[in-house]
């Protein structure tokens, strides 16, 4: 049997002397071998990148994950897949950065499956992602599961293959149910009330300061939510709307079963017809959680107010 072409190492590091000189390093490889390279980190880690790359930066697309991948269930269809696929003959090198010092404990769940599924997502593609992790920053279970996200860790000592592998273990180890929120605004529907399911969001994010595009946004992202509940989550479903923190929460939930792992994750050709109900959902909120199990699945998508923009 042939070797997986898809490489997923974790990078964990100390400092900004040892991030930049093992980010760089790989990046300098990768032009060297005339491969296409982009990186997605957080900023001021971008910063660092250009700044020890000098001119070689010019050759990179360099991004910005704070913005790009606010949302972890953006990145695979949004940053990843969306340079991997531009270059489909050939061999593709990127670093991704999706879990950082202040990243929310509501975040991170979100996080780890998205580690865990980029394994998924790329299987038997010719395409390198490097993942730094902070040692210094990042509590020691984050740690222990990129041990279990990465079939392959990097570090200071070299290189080695990771014996706690299995990424299916945060994907279900990650699938809980979400705490109960408290004030909020409900309603159950169907067919014929369906539209006042998308009002209702409305209704509630122009009340905490969204308009215009933003707000056309949250109705949109409820529109897909419960209109999927309509056609896969037994024809029913009850919205809950509330502000959490510097947040609006939208939540439909209803009693269908999402099984494919990689739902909401992967591009879709505009010229295939067919639903893209979640990839809209990940695409335009600054978060999703999601909890799944035979007969109830639960869908909650954050959109940050206004004035509070991303870390």
């Amino acid at each position: 049997m042939l070797a997986d072409p898809f490489v997923h190492p974790a990078l964990f590091y100390r400092g900004d002397r040892e991030y930049a000189a093992a980010t760089t390093a790989f990046i300098r490889e990768g032009l060297s071998a005339g491969e296409p390279v982009a990186v997605s980190v957080p900023r001021r880690n971008l910063e660092l990148i250009e700044h020890t790359l000098g001119a070689d930066a010019a050759r990179v697309l360099m991004l910005d994950m704070t913005r790009e991948g606010r949302n972890p269930g953006r990145i695979i269809p949004g940053v990843l897949r969306d340079f991997a696929d531009r270059h489909p003959d050939e061999h593709v090198r990127i670093i991704g950065e999706p879990i950082w010092p202040g990243r929310s404990a509501t975040e991170y769940p979100a996080c780890a499956q998205h580690e865990a599924l980029i394994n998924y997502a790329f299987r038997g593609r010719r395409v390198t992602i490097l993942c730094p992790y902070d040692l210094d920053g990042l509590d020691a279970e984050v740690i222990r599961e990129a041990w279990l996200t990465h079939p392959v860790l990097r570090d200071g000592a070299g290189e080695r293959v990771s014996d706690l592998y299995a990424p299916q273990a945060v994907v279900d180890g990650h699938n809980r149910p979400l705490d109960e929120p408290g004030d909020h605004v409900a309603l159950r529907f169907d067919r014929r009330n369906l539209a006042a399911a998308r009002l209702l969001a409305g209704e509630v994010g122009a009340e905490v300061g969204f308009a215009d595009a933003r707000l056309d946004d949250i109705r949109l992202v409820v529109a897909e939510l419960s209109a999927n509940s309509l056609d896969h989550g037994g024809g029913s479903g009850l919205i809950r709307v509330w502000r959490a923190d510097d947040r609006l929460v939208c939540e439909v939930s209803d009693t269908g079963h999402i099984t494919d792992p990689l739902a909401g994750r992967s591009p879709v050709d505009p010229r295939v017809p067919g639903s893209r109900g979640l990839l809209i959902v990940n695409l335009l909120s600054d978060l999703v959680r999601v909890h799944t199990r035979a007969g109830a699945t639960t869908i909650r998508a954050y959109f940050d107010l206004p004035g509070h923009a991303s870390r």
